[in-house]
């Protein structure tokens, strides 16, 4: 008996369902709405996707319109094993548990774990000053020659200078001696240039910064060629010229009744986002900032049911474990405490009419642990690091994340 026709499995290549009619340009632009790893998945799917979402073309487009994810990593000093990290994809509106296959093994230990501009970054406190980087998601680690000075908890941005390979700035950072951590140190900025791989010394962070210059109370900013470095509780602002390598003047940027706040770089503008001891009750509020002036413009408040929903006690200190990250139009905003599985919300900043919406992000997997530290970070995501090599290698691992 003939098989009816109404049985049968559709593909991209069957003739009651053949998507080369749409043509190629089409089939991407679709594909191209998909969160990334429904990509990944679409790319192990037959031959005329994985051509699709592999051409230059299709990176080009996915890169522009794809979000930024959020990323949290928890140390346990007690249960190394315990280690956990997990990425929020704010497209698909879900938290991906990282698998500790994506971590070298020296990545369990209670070292120094950074996350900018699309790589993952190791450094050590140690006499070896080892710095090691790898492609978010891809796992691939490379060790680069040695820092001048080893430090622990510094600040890394992640640039190119149009040589077509990325460089890393390091800034700021502390170091241990006999168990103590040193916060007086201001080691010098180091440049990683690739083509080398050796790191170039330039001028320390402001003496300014001298009482507090590790990532715990410095936030940064890539800006216009710029690194903008921020203190959070001092609000001193400084930049470094990545071109001519020097420091600009410091400045206080504090508006008024800010108790601590963070630098970030969104929606191509400098953005500055803390907490307000308001008449009515404390409030997160956001600013844009003039990178010539220094001056600031309100441009939104965070809900106040919004705010509360981020905590479960009435202690005057409750606020002090918020903290921020962002990237693109996206900006976080989470309790770094265990609290209901470290619960964030994110604001969304319009490019059209420049207005702010907020929601609730979803809690954590239930399969995350209690953390004594949490470090957070916004990246962009690389489709071609994920890709490289063939769906068939990394397209099932990645999309069963």
């Amino acid at each position: 008996m003939e098989e009816s026709t109404s049985n049968k499995e559709p593909n991209c290549q069957s003739d009651s369902f053949n998507w080369e009619y749409l043509g190629s340009d089409l089939t991407e632009l679709i594909l191209s709405y998909l969160p990334i790893r429904s990509i990944v998945r679409a790319a192990a799917v037959c031959k005329l996707w994985h051509s699709i979402v592999t051409t230059a073309s299709f990176s080009a487009r996915f890169s522009a319109a794809k979000k930024p994810w959020f990323f949290l990593y928890g140390q346990n000093n007690i249960f190394l094993k315990n280690n956990q990290a997990f990425a929020f994809d704010p497209e698909a509106n879900e938290w991906i548990k990282l698998p500790a296959t994506l971590f070298p093994s020296r990545c369990s230990q209670p070292e120094s774990f950074i996350g900018s501009g699309g790589f993952f970054f190791i450094t050590t406190s140690s006499t070896s000053a080892q710095f090691s980087f790898a492609p978010i998601l891809k796992g691939a680690w490379r060790e680069t020659s040695p820092l001048r000075f080893s430090r622990c908890n510094p600040l890394v941005g992640v640039y190119n200078d149009g040589s077509g390979l990325p460089r890393f700035i390091v800034v700021g950072g502390v170091s241990f001696i006999g168990g103590l951590v040193d916060i007086e140190d201001r080691f010098a900025v180091e440049i990683y240039n690739p083509h080398f791989n050796s790191w170039e010394l330039c001028p320390p962070l402001p003496a300014d910064f001298s009482s507090g210059n590790s990532s715990q109370w410095l936030s940064s900013a890539l800006y216009k060629g710029k690194f903008y470095v921020f203190g959070i509780y001092s609000c001193f602002v400084s930049s470094f010229d990545l071109t001519k390598h020097f420091w600009s003047e410091v400045q206080t940027l504090r508006p008024p009744g800010v108790l601590f706040s963070f630098l970030l770089s969104c929606q191509d503008q400098l953005v500055l986002a803390g907490l307000c001891n308001a008449p009515c009750g404390p409030s997160f509020n956001l600013w844009k900032i003039d990178e010539i002036t220094m001056e600031f413009s309100e441009i939104a408040i965070m809900p106040q049911e919004l705010l509360y929903c981020l905590f479960d006690s009435d202690e005057d200190d409750k606020f002090a474990s918020l903290k921020c990250v962002g990237l693109g139009n996206l900006i976080y905003v989470f309790n770094g405490e265990h609290h209901q599985n470290y619960p964030a919300c994110v604001c969304e900043i319009s490019s059209e009419s420049s207005k702010c919406s907020w929601r609730r992000v979803p809690n954590l997997p239930a399969s995350a642990n209690r953390f004594h530290k949490v470090i957070s970070f916004c990246s962009t995501v690389s489709l071609d690091n994920i890709l490289q090599g063939g769906a068939e290698e990394h397209g099932p691992a990645v999309a069963s994340y």
